[in-house]
């Protein structure tokens, strides 16, 4: 059952619609049409010597969502119209966050239409956005550590011993291989960060169970930047389809090091299930703070 629907504008300001206390908002939620998985393009080619055809390929559509929302009369229906020019401004993108009763997800798009139907004993309006990614992502992102120091020092404490240490200041986790368990309904991509606490040559990421690899090779770092990875660089790299990067940062700069890896890498993306992510470096092994994030991916709601 959905809850709420959040929308935040271009300004960066939002509002929260309860389907069940619709006198918060000013807006009563009537119809919500666009929803579900998005309607996908099947393309094949007719066979002329035999019946049916030859399957070519497919792809998912844009998503279209449309809400009919009735304005309240608090404090006045006049003034929740012109609420909606607010938070639904014609051409401008909008994030879209749904609640309920089990995941809270977001998608963004343009508002293509606002259509009020100002002349009507029940003023509502019936708003069109227009999403090009047609899936919905969780609004948390979850990180796998392989590598790192978890902090564990807060305020306030007491050892409660006089003979032993119960006092724990962080944790050092060193994995350099760990199994996401991934949930979604469609692929996605992961972003892969490392902080470096010394010298790394060499950083090679593998995805056991498909046997695909991704390789940092530490010369051509030299050749583009003068030097390898040092204490207190930073590699951060996206496989997200549409926003895929590698990039590093260093003395406050970020410097694009694409170039950097080798031929044939590989741009991993998460399926359902299982997915063993494992590291290796020529040296330099346990200087780098290793972890993957990543959202999941869902088809509707």
């Amino acid at each position: 059952m959905i809850k709420s629907i959040s929308i935040t504008n271009h300004l960066d300001e939002s509002i929260n619609m309860e389907l069940g206390r619709p006198e918060k908002s000013g807006f009563l939620i009537k119809r919500i049409d666009g929803l579900g998985p998005s309607k996908a393009n099947i393309n094949s080619t007719e066979l002329s010597t035999s019946d049916g055809a030859i399957y070519n390929s497919a792809r998912v559509g844009s998503r279209n969502i449309v809400l009919q929302l009735k304005f309240l009369d608090k404090p006045t229906i006049e003034f929740i119209r012109q609420l909606s020019y607010k938070y639904f401004p014609i051409k401008k993108r909008i994030k879209i966050e749904i609640e309920t009763d089990t995941r809270i997800c977001e998608t963004f798009g343009y508002i293509e239409s606002n259509e009020p139907d100002i002349f009507s004993n029940q003023e509502s309006t019936q708003i069109s956005i227009l999403c090009p990614d047609p899936y919905f992502y969780s609004k948390e992102t979850i990180i796998t550590v392989f590598h790192s120091v978890d902090s564990k020092f807060e305020f306030p404490f007491s050892n409660e011993s006089l003979v032993s240490n119960l006092i724990e200041f962080g944790v050092i986790t060193s994995k350099t291989e760990q199994t996401i368990y991934y949930s979604g309904d469609s692929e996605n991509g992961v972003v892969i960060k490392m902080h470096a606490l010394g010298p790394a040559t060499n950083i090679t990421i593998y995805n056991t169970g498909t046997k695909e690899k991704m390789r940092i090779d530490s010369s051509k770092l030299v050749t583009l930047l003068g030097a390898g990875i040092n204490s207190g660089d930073e590699i951060i790299i996206s496989t997200v389809k549409g926003s895929k990067y590698i990039s590093l940062f260093r003395n406050g700069v970020y410097y694009n090091i694409f170039n950097c890896l080798d031929k044939g890498a590989n741009w991993f993306q998460l399926t359902k299930g299982d997915n063993v992510f494992a590291y290796t470096t020529n040296e330099g092994l346990t200087n780098l703070e290793f972890r993957i994030e990543h959202q999941i991916v869902y088809e509707g709601i």
